[in-house]
């Protein structure tokens, strides 16, 4: 299984058009999933968020084609609208993505790994899935970079923003939380929260 995370750079009031135009052309894919739509909410401002699932390499590649030699990919250019497409595979031991309505807030976190950090960092969230069920019931995928600079992208959906400060906040207490040496692997670290478009698998 393959992910694609595409990113539209919008002002905040033409978002509702960007979704719109990048549904319909996302409508044309000849292979892949839409399996879910965000807008930033806390960070970066003005950010259209879009994960696909893709069955092969090959699949995804044919429709990162499409996007490369389309005119107006995911409806971005009659609004100038910036983009980035970034290729994922999920970590192995996890479940695949299922639709399911999470509560409509959801967490994009990406670590920046050291050289050679993805093994131990895959190994330490394999050995903590389990224990801290009643906080990785809320993952909705972890995933590495295929390409550009190594990171991984966890995204997590939650009924509130306090649901989810709770839940870190009892795991960290109870040391079920971060996973064993994930921080030490860390060379940086982005987040943000959005909110789910509605009709979608994910929500």
């Amino acid at each position: 299984m393959r992910y694609e995370l595409t990113t539209l750079s919008c002002s905040p009031l033409g978002m509702t058009d960007a979704s719109k135009l990048a549904r319909a052309w996302i409508a044309d894919a000849v292979a892949g999933r839409l399996l879910g739509i965000w807008r930033s909410d806390i960070g970066t401002i003005g950010q259209l968020i879009v994960l696909r699932e893709f069955d092969t390499d090959g699949d995804l590649a044919t429709e990162r084609e499409r996007a490369l030699m389309s005119t107006d990919p995911f409806g971005s250019a009659s609004g100038g609208t910036p983009i980035t497409m970034e290729s994922f595979a999920p970590f192995p031991f996890l479940p695949p993505v299922l639709a399911n309505d999470y509560g409509g807030t959801f967490e994009f976190r990406t670590y920046y790994q050291k050289p050679g950090g993805l093994p131990g960092t895959m190994a330490g969230w394999r050995d903590v899935i389990a224990p801290a069920r009643a906080y990785t019931d809320h993952l909705v995928v972890n995933m590495y970079a295929l390409d550009g600079e190594p990171r991984i992208t966890h995204i997590w959906g939650f009924d509130s923003v306090a649901q989810r400060d709770t839940l870190r906040s009892e795991h960290y207490a109870a040391n079920l939380w971060p996973p064993q040496g994930g921080p030490e692997r860390i060379a940086r670290a982005t987040s943000t929260i959005a909110k789910s478009e509605p009709g979608l698998p994910i929500v």
